[in-house]
């Protein structure tokens, strides 16, 4: 599509698996004015036969393995949107996501971004209208929201974990805010050990059977953010 109002970017490693549902529930949306970046970040898996059905539906990109933002950093590069929505690739998006989004960017012109509730695999996050003082305190608000272009300050690719969350600290201490959008419009599917974001609720470190040192990966990075942006 010649330019295209929005650009999806895809970062991926390893994910042969979950990559066909993600595109799928692309191809599926009731808006349809985008462009699909695909950044295949050194994957050692089946990727590339499972991306080949796909191949003349989207622009795919291959680098050796750098990181989740670097290969968001190569997709932006390529990108063209006047809209971006950084997509994990073990997303599903609901049918009418794109087009919620959309509208909503266009009908408030002083959201630099907006985000939705959203379910990560059997629990429902239904999350709360933008909070600047709770944005500081904790990162609720996923990686795959929609921002405008103008207002993308990029990704740090020295942040390993919480990079989302280093991202709208970023744009909130530029003066840029969020708007939320409650209704729940996709579904993370945490089944692959390779998660790009490796987003996790909060919650799930109260588990007892959650993985081993997960609590305490957790609070380094988290250390990592409050002290970049004086929050410590």
């Amino acid at each position: 599509m010649d330019n295209p109002r929005l650009s999806i970017i895809i970062p991926v490693y390893n994910h042969a698996d979950e990559i066909g549902p993600c595109l799928e529930s692309i191809f599926k949306q009731t808006y349809q004015d985008f462009e699909i970046i695909v950044v295949n970040d050194g994957s050692t898996d089946n990727f590339n036969q499972a991306i080949q059905k796909y191949k003349d539906k989207i622009i795919l990109i291959n680098q050796e393995n750098r990181g989740a933002n670097a290969a968001r950093s190569r997709g932006y590069e390529k990108s063209t949107g006047e809209f971006l929505l950084f997509c994990d690739a073990d997303i599903i998006m609901g049918p009418d996501m794109l087009d919620a989004m959309v509208q909503s960017l266009d009908n408030r012109p002083e959201a630099s971004y907006v985000y939705s509730s959203f379910k990560f695999g059997w629990k429902t996050f239904k999350l709360w209208p933008f909070d600047p003082d709770k944005l500081k305190l904790m990162n609720y608000i996923h990686t795959t929201s929609m921002i405008r272009r103008n207002d993308f300050p990029g990704f740090d690719e020295n942040i390993k974990r919480l990079q989302d969350w280093d991202l709208w600290l970023t744009m909130l201490e530029q003066g840029k805010k969020g708007w939320w959008i409650d209704e729940v419009l996709f579904t993370v599917k945490p089944r692959h050990k390779h998660n790009m974001s490796e987003w996790v609720p909060s919650f799930m470190y109260k588990i007892p059977w959650f993985k081993p040192g997960a609590v305490k990966k957790f609070e380094q990075a988290k250390k990592v953010i409050l002290k970049k942006h004086n929050l410590a």
